[in-house]
């Protein structure tokens, strides 16, 4: 079977379109159960009421790993928001809403949040070794309630479908049992990449309808930006995270 023109790129997998369904196709050297478990986590996702795309298949396609997946006709929240930022507010309000069912849900025995970061603290060479133990420490030190984070959440993984009312929420690769203040701060973190417009209006919003107080979030704040430095970013990026961790933890 071959498969053309990816519809959407990752580090870790291609996306395509064939005969009405997603077929996520995963690279070579990925461990052997990375596709069932990303998967398990959707599936999950799935059962406690969410919406997001049904799984049909976990399977091996020329002998990659590969979801097979529904595909949800609809168009990405972000590309909305970025053709008339006078919706931005109204789809980023949809957004949060969205967002909070997520963190409704317990998830008690669902890969760890903690262990992730630890993980990533420790695999980010290009901080200190003071900094990496610093930021593991506070990390250690933080008390939460496991709620189900989706790790990479913003709208452009929010699909608005036809009725333009209801969303779909795709990757779930980064999913995790955690603190939603975590899971929070990281989509603030995304946006501020791009544009502090959206990311003050998205922290607002968030605050105001989860009753957290901006602080509770921002707590934090380095150890997320030092997580982030161990995946795939451009130096400009790098730097500012960098001046967001230092501020916690100098080098």
């Amino acid at each position: 079977m071959v498969f053309a023109n990816p519809i959407a790129q990752g580090n870790t997998a291609s996306i395509y379109l064939h005969e009405g369904k997603i077929i996520k196709l995963f690279k070579d050297l990925l461990p052997d159960s990375e596709a069932e478990y990303e998967a398990n986590k959707q599936i999950f996702a799935f059962t406690q009421g969410l919406p997001v795309p049904r799984i049909y298949e976990v399977s091996r396609i020329n002998g990659q790993q590969a979801i097979i997946m529904e595909y949800v006709v609809g168009r990405i929240i972000g590309n909305v928001i970025f053709e008339d930022m006078i919706k931005a507010e109204q789809y980023m309000t949809l957004s949060v809403d969205v967002q909070l069912k997520i963190h409704d849900v317990k998830a008690d025995k669902f890969g760890s949040m903690t262990d992730k970061l630890y993980r990533q603290l420790l695999s980010a060479s290009i901080l200190s070794e003071k900094q990496q133990n610093a930021l593991i420490e506070k990390l250690h030190k933080m008390q939460f309630e496991k709620r189900l984070c989706h790790g990479d959440y913003h709208v452009f993984n929010l699909i608005l479908n036809k009725n333009e009312i209801d969303v779909t929420i795709i990757d779930w690769a980064d999913s995790s049992a955690g603190d939603s203040k975590a899971d929070a701060y990281r989509t603030y973190l995304l946006y501020s990449q791009y544009s502090m417009e959206l990311a003050n209006l998205y922290i607002r919003l968030y605050c105001d309808k989860s009753g957290m107080l901006q602080d509770e979030i921002f707590a934090w704040e380095p150890i997320v930006a030092g997580a982030r430095l161990s995946e795939n970013i451009a130096s400009e990026e790098a730097n500012r995270l960098l001046e967001i961790v230092a501020r916690c933890c100098p080098a």
